[in-house]
């Protein structure tokens, strides 16, 4: 097959693909195929057929279809192709991004040799550390199911592959695939590993198992810093302290287990097996190019630990951190160094941009920092000190503080930076902006709050909105809600999209909004309304009939003439505004309505292009389906309605819906939300039903495993805790008991509870926020609500943080929330503003009907199963309509799950657990809380 053409590579990437697995993997073969049966329109190759498995009902039924079978060679430009078309069908668009993922880590060394099973050479990604796992797990995660269509051969019914081997294979089909140039066998003299065909060489078995051993070893490595030794308080060190890393070396295979490098090389025989003396130090030379001081490790006999400079800590808080992670190495902090010390990013109104109204204005706002300690602003004098630090250690309010490089950075570059106004209410909305490449969090204040307030809750701050006297129409309720909106939104001089369903009175809503401006003005202006010329003669009818007093008219025809006057509307369809533009541009409109703006989804198009050098002060655009195909149209949409909004259609594309679009990266998705929603208001048909009986009520139990961070973090610290148990007694052994407990329980939370992390990265860290967002997308989707309590206060915040990032919309009650506050929140949840509540347990367990709840999670155990069941009655009663379901999520392994076990087997101690809670718990023997505690793998 010749060299396909960039051109061909685009059309062929509007065809399903999916992967045919080879032996070796550079034989791997991709299948284009059209899910409406009909041939791929191909001028190159012969076409063949494919058997695929497609949904029907709740089995799937098989089908022979025209296919086109492609090697990894010709397919490579096909792939890439669809990372880029917005027209891509959504499986190619997946297997694009699998196959940049893996040219990157070609690029970036990432290749083994090996054999494949049949004893070939066979190159492969590798070694790869925990991010590059997680990526090609969450690729895996994301696959559509037309990716991985084609079932498996002599299954009956049919079974799909999996999506992980796909997923790996491919990214060994491109590693074997790259390497092997047409000049590799002359340069090297020899054909195993270059050449393209297959060669069979069992003989270097032994070899390629030794090469994959000495680079992709059994342990990884990380960096533990800590007191020098001798110390033992770090607030009185002194200014000049040196600081300590040592080595520890952690199983790859089990990830809870973790050995200091000092005790494996004091005793050789530990769990971690005979090579890991070799293992260690191979690991280390792999990762001493990130931080070169790791070379000192390697010229000593054991290497355990080194001493920082003042360089290698400023290294070390700056990139090297980042580099060591690359390269497998994480670096773990002191967490009394770890203090609430963040720079969050201000927008404040200039001298310039005051303004008495609450609009947005032409004047451009100004980014800021503020720097908070512990949740308080430092003082200017605390900012010279930290802008003058000489080193990242600072002593602030009495204790030692470990100063981030870009918060010293941001301390040392205080002043006003220009923000255009609509990228400061962007970044407003989304709560980030863009700072030297990197996303931070932002506060708006001034003006700029008070708008994102208003765009936030339109119905708040103003007096409501009446229809207008000139409507010979009632409205409904949730079409008025629709005028205020859209009154609001023109007013502040914001354009908007209503995106109601059909049938729901957009254009009753809109002719009110005409009427409204009308009403309100001196001098009324005129609106345009553009739409299709079917709906035409409907505009102008229900205008008759709802605004009989308004002249309308219309600019379509060959006789059509132009000459608007105050207050009434003009109608013209997208044809006639392409091809009479200088017209129709010439005219000052109030207000221009795109109606079915589907219709210039295209940005490129000439109707597109006309629309928007339409003169205005308002525009709105009416459409049931705003995005159809990808979110280039949501993009020519609600760039027409407010200019810049979403930034340059690159720039779009490159920070928002490739990422979207692709599934790999769920946090774009929520700042995306955040950014549009408050521009575009959609509502669809509901027919909800009401029970008068108390419903069913189904508790579930969700076991959950560990992350490998939770699973570390959670050994080291039994091993720490209960060496200092032992050692304790009476009350002092009793605190440290709860403190283990509580400790425990806040890292099966989420390792961000127990480091106290003040801006954590969240996603991926934790089992149990894993499994909440795979209830809450469930529970969502079917339109239902949930109660998620906690017993922290901390991990709701997380949470709620979490779910903001992610675009879903959540309220918070806890212990501190005033009693007006909280009777607000209970309203707003039950009237319907968010699905989601976050409740503390013992400040929400009583006194609240939460009815429109109908599922209730349990993020967290309560000690004391009574306790649970009053918080689950907040929804499970009188007036509740739907059935009710429960979830408790239980970390497998951990003190959690033993808890669970004994409240339902072991009477005697779940009784004294009941009567006491954790406090029964301090009473057990060293013995029973050491099997309590210890963290079970499964074996």
């Amino acid at each position: 097959m010749t060299a396909i053409a960039p051109s061909t590579a685009r059309r062929l990437a509007r065809y399903a693909v999916t992967v045919e697995p080879g032996d070796p993997p550079r034989t791997t073969t991709l299948v284009l195929w059209n899910p409406d049966g009909t041939e791929p329109d191909a001028d190159t190759g012969e076409p063949d057929t494919v058997t695929v498995a497609l949904p029907h009902g709740d089995s799937v039924r098989t089908v022979t279809v025209p296919a086109l079978r492609l090697d990894i060679t010709e397919a490579l430009p096909v792939l890439l192709a669809a990372r880029s078309s917005p027209h891509a069908h959504p499986a190619a668009a997946f297997w694009g991004t699998v196959a940049a993922t893996a040219l990157g880590l070609v690029a970036r060394g990432r290749l083994l040799p090996g054999l494949s099973d049949t004893d070939h050479d066979a190159w492969r990604i590798g070694p790869l550390d925990a991010d590059h796992t997680r990526t090609l797990q969450a690729l895996a995660d994301a696959m559509p199911p037309s990716a991985r269509a084609v079932p498996l051969p002599d299954t009956d019914p049919p079974l799909l592959p999996l999506a992980e081997p796909l997923v790996r294979g491919l990214a060994d089909a491109v590693a074997d695939t790259l390497v092997r140039t047409p000049a590799a066998p002359r340069l090297t003299g020899a054909a195993p590993f270059t050449a393209a065909e297959p060669q069979r060489v069992t003989r270097l078995r032994t070899w390629t198992d030794r090469v994959t051993a000495e680079l992709d070893t059994g342990v990884r490595l990380s960096l533990r810093v800590e007191l020098p030794d001798g110390a033992e308080n770090w607030d009185d060190l002194p200014e000049d302290v040196a600081l300590r890393a040592a080595v520890q070396v952690h199983s790859r295979t089990d990830p809870g287990l973790v050995v200091d490098a000092a005790d494996l090389w004091r005793n050789e025989e530990t769990a971690l097996g005979p090579r890991a003396r070799l293992d260690t130090t191979l690991a280390l030379r792999r990762a001493a190019p990130a931080w070169p001081p790791l070379e000192q490790l390697l010229d000593t006999n054991v290497p355990d630990a080194l001493t920082l400079t003042d360089a290698d800590l400023d290294d070390l808080l700056g990139t090297a951190a980042e580099r060591l992670a690359e390269a497998g190495v994480d670096v773990h902090w002191p967490r009394s160094l770890t203090r609430d010390l963040t720079a969050a990013a201000v927008v404040r109104d200039t001298d310039t941009s005051h303004g008495t109204g609450p609009g947005l204005g032409t004047e451009p706002f100004a980014l800021d920092w503020r720097i908070t300690l512990d949740g308080t602003e430092l003082t200017a004098a605390e900012l010279d000190r930290v802008a003058e630090a000489h080193r990242p250690l600072v002593r602030l309010r009495g204790r030692w503080a470990l100063l981030p490089s870009d918060l010293l950075r941001r301390a040392r570059r205080r002043g006003h930076t220009p923000l255009a106004p609509v990228d400061a209410l962007a970044a407003a909305l989304t709560g980030t902006v863009e700072v030297d490449g990197t996303q931070v969090p932002l506060t708006a204040t001034g003006r700029l709050e008070r708008l994102r307030e208003l765009l936030s809750d339109p119905d708040s701050g103003e007096e409501p909105v009446t229809p207008p006297a000139a409507l010979a129409a009632p409205l409904r309720d949730y079409q008025l809600r629709g005028l205020r909106w859209l009154d609001r939104m023109t007013r502040l001089g914001l354009g908007c999209c209503l995106a109601d369903d059909m049938g729901l009175g957009k254009t009753v809503t809109l002719i009110a909004l005409h009427l409204l401006r009308a009403e309100r003005a001196e001098q009324p202006g005129a609106t345009l309304v553009v739409c299709p010329a079917s709906l035409l003669g409907n505009w102008e009818r229900e205008i008759r009939r709802f605004a009989p007093a308004t002249p309308v008219h219309r600019f379509h025809g060959s006789d059509r003439e132009l000459a608007p006057e105050p207050g009434s509307v003009t109608l013209t369809t997208y044809g006639t505004l392409r091809v009479d533009t200088a017209r129709l541009t010439g005219i000052d409109w109030d207000l221009v309505a795109a109606d079915e703006a589907q219709h210039v989804k295209n940005p490129a198009s000439a109707t597109a292009r006309a629309l928007r050098r339409l003169p205005s002060a308002a525009r709105v655009a009416l459409t049931g389906t705003p995005v159809e195909n990808n979110l280039t149209e949501l993009w020519a949409i609600l760039d027409w309605t407010t200019p810049g909004l979403l930034g340059p259609l690159g720039r779009f594309r490159a920070r928002w819906a490739d990422a979207v679009e692709s599934g790999t990266d769920p946090s774009s998705a929520a700042r995306l939300a955040r950014l549009v929603r408050p521009f575009l208001l959609r509502r669809r048909k509901s027919d909800p039903g009401i029970a008068p009986e108390l419903p069913p009520k189904t508790e579930t139990d969700h076991p959950i495993a560990l992350t490998p961070e939770q699973a570390g973090l959670y050994e080291a610290l039994v091993r720490e805790s209960m060496e200092r148990v032992r050692a304790s007694s009476g009350m002092a052994r009793r605190g440290l008991v709860m403190a283990l407990l509580t400790g425990l329980k806040q890292i099966c939370n989420h390792p961000a509870q127990y480091l106290k992390e003040s801006a954590p990265r969240l996603p991926g860290r934790s089992g149990k926020l894993d499994l909440l967002d795979e209830l809450l997308t469930t529970i969502l989707a079917e339109d239902g609500a949930a109660l998620v309590f906690t017993q922290y206060v901390a991990m709701a915040r997380l949470i709620e943080r979490h779910l903001r990032d992610r675009g879903v919309p959540a309220l918070l009650l806890h212990g501190g929330t005033p009693v007006a506050r909280r009777e607000e929140l209970v309203r707003a949840f039950q009237d319907g503003q968010a699905p989601v509540l976050l409740l503390s347990l013992r400040a929400a367990g009583t006194g609240l009907n939460l009815t429109r709840a109908d599922h209730v999670v349990h993020y967290d155990r309560w000690w004391n199963p009574a306790v649970e069941e009053q918080a689950t009655d907040r929804a499970h009663r009188i007036g509740q309509a739907r059935p009710v379901q429960v979830h408790r999520l239980v970390t497998e392994g951990t003190v959690e799950e033993r808890i669970a076990a004994m409240l339902e087997a072991k009477r005697g101690l779940a009784e004294a657990v009941l009567a006491s809670g954790e406090a029964a718990l301090s009473e057990l023997t060293d013995t029973e809380l050491a099997e309590l505690v210890e963290l079970r793998r499964n074996r």
